[in-house]
């Protein structure tokens, strides 16, 4: 605190002096474990971190914070990948984290929803909402250690978007504290309300720039008595893009994931686990994961398999889990390959989507386009087809000097994003603009958008105090992303 200016010295001794004593930490060595995120990428040393226990404690502090005029950025899992949650101000920010706000508040299996603190782990919110026969269906490979509130401040999509849609679909009220410390209550679970506004929507998907959530109401569904896996090798992503056109058709409302991987990520995958074998008879240069799921009396399983006979023409070979265990090593391909395919290093995450009928198309010309203009990038290819949504990931060869890394995922990823272009896409599907990709943002959105955006970010946060520079650009400019590391 001695380095930091007289002026912010007093503001901070003032918040210090008007908290709780256990409410904010200060000492070095605590600070550290909320300066670095998942990705390991993006580092942000904090003034000082808030863990409110309520919401009430987090009024408090927001309404210190404003009148002290003191920069805030909350804080969840950590698990965020484009440096939204790290503090990053150039003048300092307080991190608010909401570890502390953890409960599930209630299950009700009647009215198929749940309310939940924004602190609470996503895998202990599913584990709740299945001990009362249902599933709460946000599934991605972080949800041990991601929370509910990053989940609905980032609109959370993952495996299961195609069957129940992002996180924005699963949310019916939302609780959130204000830039001033005021308390929005909009945590009901109705179904249907049509009076006015719905400004929940506003926060959700804002990545903590309008206001901090700190519980949400969230839909939840029956529990699948039924669930099948299976894992096909076909010839090419064109293929795989027939086979899901029939099998949203002939699988209806069942299908739950369809999941496209390439051969590549297969390989990284098997090269990473001595116990993980190759999962067909040969190596197929595309595979597609799929899985089924059921709550009624219904044969899935000879669903799917007489789906699968019928795709014969499509299909060259192919395993249906017989177990539980054996769907989860099938499910274990797609997670080591997400996991190991940065061999511990920095490697470049796009994070794109294009309509369902382009994404074949868009695939073949990105790979071919990155082969010509930098052959020596590994692109790795996965997504959740259902969706439109392509992980197009870039890894530096083992030979390459971290010191080019930058200009590589530079180059790479102006290639990936000018295709998303020319296919009408998006270059954030789900892991949100953040700092990482916020130049790509404002270079593509148009000026309408921003302006709209900016009056919204003044009505609700008019001193620039809350997540300051995240998704808009800050009176400091747009931010660098080789400074966080």
């Amino acid at each position: 605190m001695n380095a930091l200016p007289p002026s912010q010295q007093k503001a901070l001794a003032a918040l210090f002096a008007a908290m709780p004593a256990d409410l904010l930490l200060s000492d070095g060595e605590a600070l550290e474990r909320y300066s670095r995120d998942w990705s390991g990428d993006h580092y942000g040393r904090p003034l000082a971190v808030a863990r409110p226990r309520s919401k009430e404690e987090l009024s408090l502090l927001m309404g210190c914070c404003y009148e002290q005029q003191i920069h805030v950025v909350p804080q969840g899992g950590l698990t965020g990948l484009v440096g939204a949650a790290v503090a990053s101000y150039p003048g300092g920010e307080v991190v608010v984290s909401l570890e502390r706000m953890n409960k599930v508040r209630s299950v009700n299996p009647i009215d198929f929803a749940m309310v939940v603190e924004a602190g609470c782990i996503l895998e202990d919110a599913k584990r709740q909402a299945e001990a009362a026969d249902c599933i709460l269906p946000i599934t991605f490979g972080a949800q041990g250690s991601c929370r509910i509130g990053g989940n609905v401040s980032t609109n959370a999509g993952g495996f299961n978007v195609l069957r129940y849609g992002m996180s924005r679909d699963l949310v019916l009220g939302l609780e959130v504290v204000l830039a001033d410390g005021q308390v929005w209550n909009g945590l009901r679970t109705l179904r249907k309300d049509n009076r006015g506004y719905d400004l929940k929507q506003l926060f959700i998907g804002s990545e903590g720039t309008l206001g901090i959530v700190t519980a949400a109401a969230l839909k939840l569904f029956p529990k699948p008595t039924q669930v099948e896996t299976a894992l096909v090798g076909l010839a090419s992503v064109d293929a795989a893009m027939q086979l899901y056109a029939r099998a949203r058709r002939e699988c209806s409302d069942l299908l739950s994931a369809f999941e496209l991987i390439l051969r590549g990520g297969i390989e990284i995958a098997l090269n990473a686990r001595d116990d993980l074998h190759d999962p067909l008879g040969e190596a197929y240069p595309v595979y597609v994961l799929i899985e089924a799921s059921a709550a009624g009396r219904v044969d899935l399983r000879g669903l799917l398999e007489g789906f699968l006979a019928d795709a014969s023409d499509l299909v060259l070979d192919g395993v249906i889990a017989g177990s539980r265990a054996q769907a989860d090593r099938l499910w274990l391909l797609r997670e080591m390959m997400v996991e190991a395919q940065g061999r511990g290093g920095r490697y470049l995450r796009t994070d794109v989507s294009v309509s369902i009928s382009s994404l074949a198309t868009f695939v073949t010309d990105t790979l071919d386009a990155l082969a010509q203009m930098l052959p020596e990038a590994i692109a790795v290819t996965y997504g959740h087809v259902g969706d439109g949504n392509i992980h197009l990931n870039i890894v530096p060869p083992e030979t390459m000097p971290p010191a080019d890394f930058d200009g590589l995922f530079h180059a790479a990823e102006e290639v990936i994003f000018d295709i998303v272009d020319r296919h009408g896409g998006s270059i954030s599907a789900e892991h949100g603009i953040g700092r990482v990709k916020q130049a790509a943002f404002l270079k593509r959105a148009d000026p309408l958008t921003l302006e709209l955006s900016r009056r919204i970010k003044d009505a609700f946060d008019p001193k620039h105090l809350l997540s300051e520079g995240r998704i808009l650009a800050s009176a400091q400019g747009v931010w660098n992303d080789a400074e966080a590391r």
